[in-house]
């Protein structure tokens, strides 16, 4: 038992931080543009098959500086040539946009990828063992993502609190006329930004691409969970977002990991397995587990709207 709990941490950790490689761009462009991009999970997507095709002449350490710099290209692309045109009329376009592009995005992925998953594996160097524990092995590739994600925390909170750049990117979200007044270009510093945050997003495939797979579903069935961990963690707050991401990846995993029900952990209390409640009190956590990030969105929008660390109410 101590075992398979130990392991359920050390994998919620990661999934946590997982989590965070993908949301911590979205909270970016949300905290300095005000901009929900409905395709972040798409850059995530795009990041993945980038680094699998330039891996494939160049090997995974090129890849993994590469793919994201291509990745943060297409974004400043799509800022420039679409969504700042959008921009100008309010925020709902600008949510449509976002929507119809990430089903672009798909349908281009399929097109030029196929539709199976690709062969996108870890090199070789990072998949043997880093220590073992309880007589399993940890891989060099896991504490691999984890050394990554710090890096990309601590840089983002230098970025945004020790950095004159990061004065006027927070300036240019609250008082664009005055951080234009003051000479800045502050349509390039929006197009920057929105690049960055697509960059972070093509980081986390490069590396998220390996560890679950890289097909061209990937971008749905992990766009939800991102916008469960922004709005949990506090929209535009990049600790919040860290935060939220380790909750819900150390639950999610502690769930799949160790079987329980409540009837089973506190006693059935006289409650019979019949009707609606009875289901619940005996039903699996197992079962439980792929609801359960958005169970916690719920309960914060009706608790705490704001979120963990959010200071805004938008």
């Amino acid at each position: 038992m101590l075992q398979t709990i130990a392991f359920s941490i050390l994998d919620g950790v990661l999934y946590g931080m997982l989590l965070f490689m993908m949301s911590s761009g979205l909270t970016l462009i949300f905290g300095m543009m005000g901009v929900l991009n409905f395709a972040h999970a798409s850059f995530y997507m795009l990041g993945a098959y980038f680094a699998y095709t330039i891996g494939l002449a160049t090997g995974f350490w090129a890849a993994l500086f590469l793919a994201p710099i291509l990745v943060g290209a297409v974004g400043a692309a799509v800022e420039r040539y679409g969504l700042r045109r959008v921009h100008a009329y309010g925020h709902v376009p600008e949510l449509l946009f976002t929507f119809g592009l990430a089903y672009v995005i798909e349908e281009l992925v399929a097109l030029f990828w196929g539709t199976v998953p690709v062969a996108y594996r870890m090199p070789e160097l990072l998949s043997a063992t880093a220590f073992t524990l309880f007589e399993l092995d940890y891989s060099r590739f896991k504490v691999f993502i984890l050394l990554i994600s710090v890096v990309m925390f601590g840089g983002l909170w230098l970025l945004l609190k020790k950095t004159r750049a990061g004065l006027v990117i927070q300036g240019s979200l609250s008082r664009p006329d005055m951080v234009g007044a003051l000479g800045h270009n502050v349509p390039r510093v929006f197009m920057m930004v929105f690049a960055f945050g697509c960059a972070l997003a093509g980081l986390g495939g490069v590396v998220g691409g390996i560890h679950f797979v890289t097909d061209p579903g990937m971008a749905f069935m992990m766009g939800p969970i991102v916008f469960v961990v922004v709005v949990l963690g506090g929209l535009g707050s990049v600790p919040g977002a860290l935060i939220a991401s380790l909750l819900i990846g150390v639950l999610q995993t502690f769930f799949l990991s160790v079987n329980f029900s409540l009837a089973g952990t506190i006693g059935t209390l006289g409650i019979e397995n019949s009707g609606f409640f009875g289901v619940l009190w005996h039903m699996e956590a197992m079962r439980l587990a792929p609801v359960l990030p958005f169970l916690l969105l719920v309960l914060t929008l009706i608790i705490r709207p704001r979120g963990i660390l959010g200071k805004r109410e938008a």
